[in-house]
């Protein structure tokens, strides 16, 4: 291990921090790892979780180098680092035609997740650690109010990013659209009225996408208006305009969706 004085630059690199999100990244993207940095404080060095990652890190031919705590602090931006961080090169998303591919070569119903406006790193990561543990095919985010897959999103996911393919597309609706003509049929989450239904009463068993909408706004209207059927998640409880958070929303569909399926 190599401690070295002057501060990293970060220019062009992805910054990804946290003993779950750096260990994820070693075991399934280990060449993106341009750097690898541990704090140099000795009680870090007690720590369990961070020996193990230092022996998937040499057998993955990183050599870690020694950091203060306060050049961690600076490069997860006050983050929870856990007393690890590591630089790597840019988000390596998935084109859609590839992700739709690929699941139209699988003899299992797909499942993808489409997020309208989800501009929370903190939501976004939920929702792809949920997505991923419940067996989703991949999502699909606009390129335009989104939150991209940054450091944040990587820890709250914890380092679900580094195995669930995400796709970026410039026109929601025509992704959407492209979707359909593969066969998958989609679900859009909106407030209860006459015309939704309950996750429940819909078969999951098919072709699936889940469409879900930024909680300030929710779906937009031609977004929503693409969807094939309308959902609402049944509530009950006191508060006034009481409703879900997304990313909890999001994993209520997804336990359902593996729940029909299992």
């Amino acid at each position: 291990m190599t401690s070295i004085k002057p501060p990293l630059s970060v220019a062009g690199h992805r910054v990804i921090y946290g003993i779950h999100a750096v260990t994820e990244l070693l075991r399934n993207r280990s060449t993106y790892v341009s750097a690898l940095l541990i704090c140099q404080d000795p009680q870090s060095f007690e720590s369990q979780p961070l020996r193990e990652i230092l022996l998937k890190a040499q057998s993955a031919g990183q050599s870690p180098l020694l950091r203060p705590k306060s050049e961690l602090d600076r490069l997860s931006m006050a983050g929870v680092h856990q007393g690890i961080v590591a630089l790597c090169g840019e988000y390596k998303y998935t084109e859609l035609s590839d992700m739709i591919s690929a699941e139209t070569a699988r003899l299992t119903p797909s499942l993808f997740l489409v997020l309208d406006g989800i501009t929370d790193p903190q939501n976004l990561g939920a929702l792809i650690r949920s997505a991923h543990v419940m067996g989703a095919s991949g999502l699909i985010l606009p390129h335009d109010r989104s939150a991209s897959v940054n450091g944040t999103v990587v820890k709250t996911s914890s380092g679900a990013t580094e195995w669930i393919s995400i796709a970026r597309v410039p026109n929601l609706v025509r992704a959407m659209g492209l979707l359909k003509e593969a066969g998958v049929w989609l679900y859009a989450t909106t407030l209860q009225s006459k015309t939704t239904k309950t996750p429940w009463e819909v078969d999951f068993t098919q072709n699936t996408g889940l469409v879900l909408g930024s909680e300030g706004h929710g779906l937009r209207p031609l977004v929503q208006k693409t969807c094939d059927v309308h959902l609402h998640i049944p509530m009950q409880g006191q508060m006034q305009g009481g409703s879900l958070n997304v990313s909890a929303c999001g994993a209520v569909l997804l336990y359902e969706v593996l729940r029909q399926r299992s």
